[in-house]
């Protein structure tokens, strides 16, 4: 906070393409996609035109007990896309509220299905997992920076390492490693299942803590272990899906079918609050009961499945069908892949991670050693800045720089965007005569 208010803050007063425009008028690439969420550009004219159209009827109406047509439709369209299985759809506004969703409704699920189901009461979670800012997610957070302070308020979980392949906490290499790290998950999935209610992660990617990239197969062997210890499996895809990772949700790449899917941030391309939680028949049917049984989920917002919000989300889906835009990504990731190989010729980047058009480079002091930089240095930091007044908005993740540009940015402007990130970590880790 004493940063920013040290600094003159940039004040965005326009959006164009994948440019953001300030209040002095100078543009800046979207290298973050306005925090992950922005998919087809800024002003996207389908979108623009969906909200207008839906503002001419009705901008607000409650689903408590009643429903509009674009939430009916717009369910119809996630099921439709989602992995099979995935039937019903809860929606909320925001991906901390997706999950807490998601962590209830397991939760009351077991409860329902009664003894011995009623022992499942607890949750299994990634170390460096980061599933939003509320307690319930808090809870099943491990990233220090946003979950250390809060643990008086929280409900204990069980941990599983994180497979940051970077930095093993096993000292091994994948591919020869063979996935051990598995093994972790199921010597604790193995002491504690019948208390369990579901296991969360972030399918291929951890983002908050750092873009830490699965290695294949990883998810697979986490839904086998679910399945074969019957706790519920919750893929939180509120930063990994509608296209981010190359497929429409990253849980896709491995065929795995959660019990339930959390999304957010991109569902509306980048318009308006809005998420859902998805789940199956057989979660829902545990729900169904007489009014005096009170099975119901009791859980509801104000501004559930807004009007506006799910008719941005309607358009969003109809514009990845027009552009063929998941098809046109695969050439770009491929770009961007082959791009990103010559961050290695800057001697402080130890590790560049990516998975479709999710990007962390990360800095450190040393290669060799992997030391991370100290806290005071603010590496991080600078490179954004340095960026910015190379006409680039971007945000770092300690000192992992995190690249995320809307899906369809143009080629030469994802160069540029490449280019001035590679020229802003170089101008802030190159040693100054004398250091």
């Amino acid at each position: 906070m004493k940063d920013y208010e040290d600094e003159k803050p940039l004040i965005i007063v326009k959006g164009e393409g994948s440019f953001l425009i300030d209040s002095y008028g100078n543009r800046y690439l979207d290298g973050v996609s306005s925090l992950w969420v922005n998919l087809h550009g800024h002003r996207r004219k389908e979108i623009d035109r969906a909200i207008t159209d839906q503002l001419k009827a009705i901008s607000h109406s409650t689903l408590l007990g009643i429903s509009h047509v674009p939430a009916i439709t717009l369910a119809k369209k996630l099921v439709e896309l989602a992995p099979e299985g995935l039937t019903k759809v809860f929606y909320s506004d925001n991906g901390s509220t997706a999950v807490e969703i998601a962590l209830k409704m397991a939760f009351q699920y077991w409860q329902q299905k009664g003894s011995p189901q009623k022992e499942k009461r607890t949750f299994i979670s990634l170390t460096y997992a980061y599933h939003g800012d509320t307690l319930g997610a808090v809870s099943v957070g491990g990233i220090d920076t946003f979950h250390k302070l809060y643990e008086p308020l929280l409900f204990s979980s069980y941990r599983v390492p994180s497979p940051y392949c970077y930095r093993c906490s096993l000292g091994k290499a994948y591919p020869a490693c063979q996935l051990a790290c598995i093994n972790q998950v199921e010597e604790v999935i193995n002491k504690c299942h019948r208390e369990v209610a579901a296991l969360i992660i972030e399918p291929l990617v951890q983002g908050a803590a750092g873009m830490l990239v699965a290695p294949p197969g990883y998810l697979k062997e986490v839904r086998r272990l679910c399945s074969k210890y019957d706790i519920l499996l919750i893929a939180d895809e509120v930063a990994v899906g509608f296209g981010r990772t190359g497929s429409m949700f990253a849980c896709e790449q491995e065929g795995v079918v959660p019990d339930l899917m959390a999304l957010a941030k991109g569902i509306s391309g980048g318009y308006l609050p809005l998420a859902a939680t998805l789940t199956t028949e057989e979660i829902y049917s545990a729900f169904l009961g007489e009014y005096q049984e009170l099975r119901t989920f009791f859980h509801g917002h104000s501004y559930t499945g807004n009007p506006l919000a799910c008719s941005a989300a309607l358009a969003s889906l109809e514009v990845f069908a027009k552009d063929h835009t998941l098809e046109k990504l695969k050439e770009k990731i491929a770009f961007l892949e082959k791009r990103l190989r010559s961050f290695y010729d800057l001697p402080q980047v130890g590790e560049v991670r990516q998975k479709g058009f999710m990007v962390g480079i990360e800095l450190v002091k040393d290669r060799k050693s992997k030391e991370p930089y100290p806290l005071e240095h603010k590496v991080g930091i600078r490179v954004i800045q340095e960026a910015r007044r190379r006409g680039v908005v971007i945000r770092p993740l300690g000192d992992v720089i995190v690249l995320m540009p809307p899906l369809s940015i143009s080629s030469e402007h994802l160069e540029e965007l490449v280019d001035t990130v590679f020229h802003s970590i170089a101008c802030v880790t190159t040693p100054r005569r004398g250091e």
